[in-house]
């Protein structure tokens, strides 16, 4: 048996369950395994979980003892809502006067469509005393008459007053149903959309207890002692008590699993991560080390569920091409797949003999513009891997490689009837495929303003090598295809970290009022295993919507990462120059710490003021912040808070749209405390003594200090 300590990420897909397992230590990945996801077992998935565990802990040679961090991602919530299988959800209306009107039209959530055809099932009763016990009790026995699983309790106003809510819970406790409040899914103002969250979230959470109970148990059963954790849409994972209480927070978080592997693994600091499958490619946003998350759609309406910003394409490895008049109109939607098709490119050279290009329709109203190939090995279509293997664009050892020559005689009729090479008729396949996805790139890219210089394509996935490396060359951006592509989505869940988001809404909150939220946020990953002296916490306000929203990340472990390699003084400064566009001989050393080195050039501007862009690069040389227009000052954690007051005063501007403090990021040891959120000068230096709290006094600190225009 081997000593190693290892996190183990499990991603349960649609069809199958993927697993993989990572050195803790250097977070090289020892193992994988793929087992057939277990929807019809009396144990439901979890027993394709467990039978995962058990062939990567065979497969790597350790012992359930061994493993420090499990954690899993599942579709099983997105599933529940796509296919309309959930739970008939008791909503409790509270309010007298005008509060009643408001919550008696919540009854119309079971008006929201979850299939077509098919509605959201609910039963509406409501009270005016939340404390009369006996007037509760009969709301609650009149919607479990019309068939009630689980309870939802809200009223007006219950972010700030939460009294009434938590009185309806209480009295309906001995019925041992699952129940939630609108307040304890989110502490957002508006009632509609606060209690459709609540609603929603409601309508999984039966199915989703039983499952919780199912792993947990088989889990435990197993010999692992670690805590079991979950994928959450925000690209973390929470604790397996939190998604009781949330599991609309795994919702979406197929997508999140993937770039969060794309995150820990490639170490994005700024571009997009483009995860390819057969048939579509999902897009995010990764801008200065965080990925790019927003309120989600969910069932056609905007929710209070914070899951990242992706966007489907519907081209991928599998998706057919279209020819008409001569020439390749169109790549996708339909795939191999859905048509019922091997890939023409993974047949055998004889298979293709007297192959002849023909069309078809793949589903009965499609148009009969697909290309295929009716050869002696049977009917093969022709793909996006198909192209991008014909044009040598898989590297060697990809999921997605196979046999050029083969690739290329899978073109040669497709060319011969656009009347080019195959080369170029390779080309063509891939520009109408990617054109589509480069569409999306470029609006991404200029929504999160990008910094073009520096954004990278990563492409993920067994299908990456379809669109990345073609949309990359074709774009002008640096573009890669992420190590071990096929299994990113499990290698995100095992390297992800504990991660959670407090939001309140404060009309012109204090520095006492931002710091508490802080810490709330601070202590919630903590309570679920996070290890106190790794947490970071990123703090926003929106003086425009008046919302305090507290991002709090951080491992269950400290990971201390014993890699063979670190970067040295050169390469350091090359991948900075690089980044800067600009000679390393015009590059110097601002600044630095133990973990970062600050790099700076001049950009001299005819009539303009001479800029200094500033890149931050980590020991493994990977470039971790970039600021176009900095001031970068160091200090000690003893003399910080007067040298930070007299830079946040010096840069902070005053105008029309009020005050104005300066975008602050700080190195501190081995973390970047990024306190940009922060517009108020005071609430900024507040957060920024609470980063530099229980440090010793002579410990360096470097200020990054961007004035705002």
């Amino acid at each position: 048996m081997t000593t190693h300590r290892i996190r183990v990420g499990i991603d349960v897909g649609g069809t199958f369950t993927d697993a993989v397992a990572v050195d803790a230590a250097t977070l090289e990945l020892l193992g994988q395994v793929k087992v057939p996801t277990s929807h019809h077992h009396e144990d439901g998935v979890a027993h394709g979980i467990v039978e995962a565990l058990d062939r990567l802990l065979e497969q790597t040679g350790n012992a359930p003892e061994d493993v420090a961090f499990l954690a899993h991602g599942t579709t099983q919530a997105t599933n529940a809502l796509l296919e309309g299988d959930v739970a008939t959800v008791g909503l409790i209306g509270i309010g007298t006067g005008p509060g009643a009107a408001l919550t008696r039209r919540l009854a119309a959530f079971r008006k929201l469509e979850l299939t077509p055809g098919k509605h959201l099932p609910l039963a509406y009763a409501h009270v005016g005393d939340p404390d009369d016990a006996a007037e509760v009790g009969r709301a609650v026995d009149e919607v479990v008459r019309e068939g009630a699983e689980v309870l939802v309790a809200s009223q007006p106003f219950s972010v700030d007053r939460p009294e009434g809510e938590e009185a309806v819970l209480a009295a309906a406790s001995g019925r041992g149903l699952p129940m939630t409040a609108a307040h304890q899914i989110t502490s957002l103002y508006g009632l509609q959309k606060r209690t459709r969250t609540a609603v929603v979230n409601a309508a999984i959470l039966p199915r989703m207890l039983a499952t919780a109970d199912l792993v947990d148990a088989s889990i435990t059963k197993a010999g692992v002692t670690a805590p079991l954790m979950v994928m959450r849409c925000d690209g973390g994972v929470m604790s397996l008590d939190e998604m009781r209480r949330r599991p609309l927070l795994t919702v979406l978080s197929g997508p999140a699993a993937g770039v969060a592997g794309a995150l820990m693994q490639e170490r994005i600091s700024e571009g997009l991560f483009l995860e390819t499958g057969g048939t579509s490619t999902d897009i995010s946003v990764v801008r200065r080390g965080k990925v790019a998350v927003r309120h989600a759609t969910i069932l056609g309406k905007t929710s209070y569920l914070s899951a990242l910003d992706v966007r489907t394409v519907g081209v991928g490895g599998g998706s057919m091409v279209r020819i008409d008049g001569g020439k390749v109109t169109a790549v996708g939607p339909r795939s191999a797949h859905i048509a019922g098709l091997p890939y023409a490119c993974y047949a055998t050279a004889d298979e293709l003999r007297d192959a002849k290009l023909a069309t078809v329709s793949p589903m009965a109203d499609d148009p009969a513009d697909y290309a295929v190939l009716d050869a002696a090995g049977g009917r093969f279509a022709i793909t996006m891997t198909c192209a991008a293997n014909a044009l040598g664009r898989v590297p060697e050892g990809d999921f997605a490689r196979c046999d050029q020559d083969v690739a290329k005689a899978a073109l040669a009729p497709l060319a011969a009837a656009l009347g080019v090479d195959v080369a170029t008729a390779a080309a063509q396949v891939l520009d109408a495929g990617t054109e589509q996805v480069k569409t999306v790139v470029d609006a991404m890219i200029s929504d999160y303003r990008l910094d073009k210089d520096t954004a990278v394509l990563v492409g993920g996935g067994g299908g990456a090598a379809s669109v990345t490396p073609h949309l990359a060359a074709v774009s002008g951006y640096e573009g890669r295809i992420a190590r071990h592509n096929e299994v990113i989505s499990p290698i995100g869940v095992a390297l992800a970290l504990v991660r959670e988001q407090i939001e309140r809404i404060i009309p012109g909150a204090g520095q006492e009022q931002i710091l508490a939220v802080r810490a709330e946020a601070e202590q919630a990953v903590i309570a679920q295993g996070a290890a106190a002296d790794g947490v970071e916490v990123e703090v926003t306000v929106d003086p425009q919507t008046n919302t305090v929203r507290a991002v709090a990340t951080g491992a269950t472990e400290l990971r201390t990462q014993d890699r063979s390699h670190r970067a040295d003084d050169e390469e350091r400064l090359r991948a900075a120059a690089a980044s800067l566009k600009a000679d390393p001989a015009d590059v110097r050393v601002l600044a630095g710490t133990p973990s970062h080195t600050v790099y700076g050039t001049e950009v001299h501007r005819r009539f303009r003021a001479t800029r200094h862009p500033v890149r931050v690069v980590d020991a493994d040389g990977v470039v971790r912040l970039h600021a176009p227009d900095a001031r970068v000052e160091t200090t000690t954690v003893g003399s910080a808070a007067q040298v930070l007051a007299s830079l946040v005063d010096e840069s902070t501007s005053y105008g029309d749209g009020g005050v104005r403090a300066p975008a602050l990021r700080l190195l501190i040891g081995s973390r970047i405390a990024d306190l940009s959120g922060v517009l108020d000068p005071q609430p900024l230096l507040a957060l920024a003594r609470s980063e530099l709290r229980a440090r010793a006094a002579d410990e360096p600190v470097v200020a990054v200090v961007e004035a705002r225009t």
